[in-house]
């Protein structure tokens, strides 16, 4: 299976699509006078414990994949769990942008209202909540990146074709000395 690097551009539309979401929500939560802004520390908290378990799991993918197979522990990596991690990581690309933008966007039309306790409030859970998802959609693409496996070592790479090289020239040393 091959998989491919997330674009950047795929999070740039997914921050902006959340942004206008965000700020539609707070702007009908104004009009209609039901609050709709906000979000608990809850939100925040777990967002950012699985960002710290994405990043552990792609930590470890990339531990397993850089080091020498002969080196490598039989258990230390299942591929089922490589493959989680990088979906996991790409996942969290999309929505790590997305939930920015949304909770972003609560805040632009709520600023206008900062003097009152509970936008003040609700600008400041939205803002920590907010920084933790774009902690989270960097932590993406980090561990994107970390996930990926190392070139393969086939006969067109350079470091095969020097071994071959050097291994014709023994050979034809070895039978020049018989």
């Amino acid at each position: 299976m091959n998989a491919h690097r997330t674009p950047w551009w795929h999070a740039a539309i997914a921050l902006v699509l959340g942004l206008i979401a965000g700020a539609g929500l707070a702007v009908l939560g104004e009009s209609t006078g039901l609050t709709l802004i906000g979000t608990p520390w809850f939100v925040a908290a777990v967002l950012a414990v699985i960002g710290v378990v994405a990043l552990v799991l792609a930590l470890n993918v990339h531990k397993y994949a850089t080091t020498d197979p002969k080196k490598r522990p039989k258990t230390f990596v299942n591929p089922s769990v490589a493959f989680k991690a990088l979906v996991l990581c790409k996942s969290m690309i999309l929505a790590g942008a997305a939930l920015a933008g949304w909770y972003g966007g609560q805040i632009i039309p709520t600023l206008a209202h900062i003097e009152g306790s509970f936008y003040e409030h609700a600008v400041l859970e939205c803002a920590v909540t907010a920084a933790v998802c774009l902690a989270d959609m960097v932590i993406g693409f980090v561990g994107e990146w970390l996930c990926q496996l190392p070139p393969d070592e086939g006969a067109e790479h350079p470091k095969m074709q020097e071994q071959q090289r050097q291994g014709g020239l023994a050979g034809a040393a070895a039978k020049t000395a018989r």
